[in-house]
């Protein structure tokens, strides 16, 4: 599962506001909700975020093994 719990770490070192996104970068609030709820997002939202955090991939999302015992 792929969770975003860094990107509001990244933004807050960065100082950059969820309403900063939207009003002065036109992030779209319902990426923003779907990045909050850690569903799917298109990978040029990820690029965009990198590009206006100046920051890696690394620093917005995280990879967490799945503990189901499908296998």
């Amino acid at each position: 599962m792929i969770v975003y719990d860094r990107l509001w770490e990244t933004m807050k070192k960065k100082k950059i506001s969820q309403y900063s996104l939207i009003k002065d970068y036109q992030v779209n609030e319902a990426q923003l909700d779907r990045l909050r709820k850690n569903k799917v997002i298109k990978t040029i939202t990820l690029d965009r975020l990198c590009e206006i955090l100046d920051c890696e991939v690394e620093d917005i999302c995280q990879h967490i093994k799945n503990n189901s015992d499908e296998a």
